[in-house]
């Protein structure tokens, strides 16, 4: 990010390029400091929506489920073209009590006994791409390790044929994010059709033919005493993609970012001076690869100070929320051995993240591979952000690895 003394006053939330083109953590800490629970005027054709951005307000807002919905939807772009058209049938979108339903169901998909072959895997995998590229010299981080771990342990969860995955990986890139400031948003549209669709005709055939998967076990699965739709079928797998690629892809390339920016750094997890547990929270925090959530508002109510009104649209600031200064001591400084660190980047409440154990997994699979093969992470060229306002972090990462 650059230009950090851009007036904060002209910044809009809704635009992907404003957090490629400014620091956001100027503008989020003069927020914090006057203005924590603001209303940020809708724009054309656009509806407004409430800015939450403390810590505890955040927190607060999470937790309050029976006066915030998810069942609009739960992103901010999604939001403001209406509602999304999962709600009520996806996990992420759904309320209370098919949420919790639903979840039961979904949680069968991160068992011990499911989750433990798919871990054992994930560190296989990041073994494998750390070696093969330490000591080449230059190379893309992004596109050569990050995209090959989150999407390969998804795919593993969920026993989709390899064949299949890279249009996997390259349809759910195109659904939330892009490396152009020009992005089409039918393409975005058609890639998630794509996703879908794919995962309606698998839910088909597992469904007529079930095995010991994930897929399978959603499949066969009944909430509320009648089986799940192919369409809901197909929509949860999705829910599985959303979260468990970009979200880990996105941390795994900060994780070496924050090597290369910050290298007294590593060299405590390389040497062994911090826990790779703790580091793994470190980067999670520093991450926050989803800037934001959202709900809506199903009653009148004061937040704050603030007369939210039902209907009103609410967002909940993580990447301001795990910088706050009253949560966090020194929080611009990437310390791996932070603790505690009770960060947000898996959400909080009824809708915290199913896959957190995994997405910890992933990443302390790959901190493990790197200070088993690697000396020193230098950078390689200029990285380049991802263009959105939801995900944060890089679509390419130039670096060179040097083995120990």
């Amino acid at each position: 990010m650059s230009s950090p003394t851009a007036s904060t006053s002209a910044l809009d939330l809704t635009d992907p390029t404003t957090f490629v083109r400014y620091d956001p953590h100027v503008f989020w800490a003069e927020v914090r400091d006057h203005n924590p629970v603001y209303w940020y005027q809708g724009r054309e054709d656009r509806p407004g929506f409430w800015v939450v951005s403390r810590y505890v307000d955040v927190v607060a807002s999470y937790t309050d489920a029976a006066r915030l919905s998810s069942a609009r939807g739960t992103v901010l772009d999604v939001l403001l073209r209406g509602e999304d058209s999962a709600g009520g049938r996806m996990l992420a979108v759904t309320d209370r009590p098919r949420h919790r339903e639903l979840r039961n169901v979904m949680l069968r998909a991160f068992s011990p006994r499911v989750l433990g072959r798919v871990v054992e895997q994930v560190h296989r995998r990041a073994d494998e791409l750390i070696r093969r590229v330490t000591g080449t010299g230059a190379f893309d981080f992004a596109t050569e390790v990050a995209e090959s771990i989150p999407m390969g342990t998804i795919c593993d969860l969920l026993s989709i044929p390899p064949a299949d995955r890279p249009d996997l990986l390259r349809w759910n890139k195109n659904a939330l994010s892009s490396d152009e400031a020009d992005a089409n948003l039918y393409a975005a549209l058609e890639a998630r059709n794509q996703i879908l669709l794919y995962f309606m005709d698998l839910a088909e055939q597992r469904r007529a033919s079930p095995s010991d998967d994930v897929i399978s076990m959603i499949a066969t699965a009944t909430v509320g005493g009648e089986p799940l739709s192919i369409d809901d079928v197909a929509l949860n797998c999705y829910s599985l993609i959303l979260g468990g690629d970009e979200s880990s892809r996105m941390s795994a390339i900060c994780a070496v970012k924050a090597f290369v920016d910050f290298p007294d750094q590593w060299r405590a997890v390389r040497d062994g001076d911090v826990a790779i547990d703790t580091a793994v929270e470190e980067v999670l925090r520093w991450a926050t690869p989803a800037m934001h959530f959202a709900r809506t508002a199903t009653t009148d109510f004061e937040l704050r100070g603030q007369q939210v009104r039902a209907g009103d649209i609410v967002t909940l600031w993580n990447l301001s929320a795990n910088f706050d200064e009253r949560e966090f001591d020194r929080p611009y400084r990437f310390e791996v051995a932070r603790t505690p660190n009770k960060h947000l980047s898996f959400g909080h409440g009824p809708h915290f993240c199913l896959g957190a154990y995994l997405g910890r997994a992933e990443l302390r699979a790959l901190l493990t591979a790197l200070v088993g093969t690697v000396s020193r992470i230098e950078s390689a060229g200029s990285p380049r952000r991802v263009y959105s306002n939801f995900l944060n972090g890089h679509s390419s990462l130039p670096v060179a690895f040097t083995g120990r």
